[in-house]
């Protein structure tokens, strides 16, 4: 018994440890990338969101994916766009500073249902959707269910298909127990993750470089929280949970618009989920040895995408069955 006693002791300590180290570098990261926009509450959380350009203009609404903040488009992106048009990117429920109260709110539908909200709220009736990665499968649950209020799609890499597996730079996130991940998370994954961050960002960024300023002006430093790895590994199972079903209406998508990957994405394959988009009205293209972080590594090809996007769906007369709701 008093072995049993010791090792209890000694694991209680361990993790004692690790909730210690956790706290202080989440208090690192919080001094590192401050709150850069405003918050607006929605129901189930909030959502925190920046704004650039002339509100009178066409508006954009910039979702970013899994595992990250809205600096992956202020990081250069958003920038070149405000020129042109009335520019938001947001945080997703749950990431960077937006809140979202439960594990259920990571479906791709209720992710659509608060930025959608957030929207309303803000009397923004019509937006050319740029989603990546998985910001680009919340992007088109938003064209899905709310289709009048949807102007284009310009998706950058995006999700669409469900996938045989996690990607395997992300397999650590695949936790369906809310309890462990929220012990995990308050533990071991925040001093694992800044140990780890070097070879996940190689791995996510490939074949690009990371940028030396990845932590800082895009964010990173954020992940490095407890509500951070809680977020994605529930935004795996949720995305997970909806995918499926979702793409089963891609047909019914009423609007304009396309489909821009890197050729040597690591993380999503352009064949598996631009290809078969096209035959839903999408246009597919891609770029030429670069990876899955295109909005970091390649923001003037990605930013001429999203003009071209939005131009054209712009030009076009509305049609009918777009109007509706």
């Amino acid at each position: 018994m008093t072995v049993i006693l010791t090792i209890l002791t000694l694991f209680a300590l361990v993790l004692l440890g690790m909730n210690l180290w956790t706290r202080r570098l989440t208090r690192q990261g919080l001094q590192a990338v401050p709150q850069l926009g405003q918050i607006v509450p929605v129901q189930g959380g909030s959502i925190h969101y920046v704004e650039q350009g002339d509100p009178t203009n066409p508006t954009i609404v910039m979702i970013h994916g899994l595992s990250g903040q809205l600096q992956h488009f202020t990081y250069a992106l958003m920038d070149d766009l405000a020129d042109e048009f009335h520019v938001l990117a947001v945080d997703r429920p749950g990431c960077g500073y937006s809140t979202r109260d439960s594990a259920a709110l990571a479906t791709l539908p209720e992710q659509a249902r608060m930025i959608h909200e957030f929207l309303q709220n803000k009397g923004i009736e019509q937006a050319v959707l740029v989603g990546h990665s998985l910001g680009g499968a919340v992007s088109l649950a938003m064209a899905l269910d709310y289709p009048r209020n949807t102007t284009a799609l310009a998706l950058l890499c995006p999700l669409t298909q469900k996938m045989p597996a996690t990607p395997p730079v992300f397999k650590s996130l695949e936790i369906r127990t809310e309890w462990l991940r929220t012990l995990i998370g308050h533990t071991l994954a925040v001093p694992l993750a800044r140990k780890t961050a070097p070879l996940v960002l190689r791995d996510v960024f490939a074949p690009d470089p990371a940028p030396a300023d990845f932590l800082n002006r895009a964010g990173g430093a954020l992940g490095l929280r407890p509500s951070a790895f809680i977020t994605a590994s529930q935004d795996v199972i949720g995305a997970e949970a909806s995918i499926e079903a979702q793409s089963r209406r891609y047909g019914a998508l009423q609007m304009p618009g396309g489909i821009l990957f890197g050729s040597e994405d690591q993380v999503l394959s352009p064949d598996q989920h631009g290809a078969p988009m096209t035959q839903f009205r999408l246009s597919f293209e891609q770029l030429e040895g670069r990876g899955h972080m295109i909005p970091i590594t390649a923001p003037d090809a990605c930013a001429t995408f999203i003009r071209r996007i939005a131009r054209t769906a712009l030009a076009e007369p509305a049609s009918a069955d777009h109007t509706k709701s």
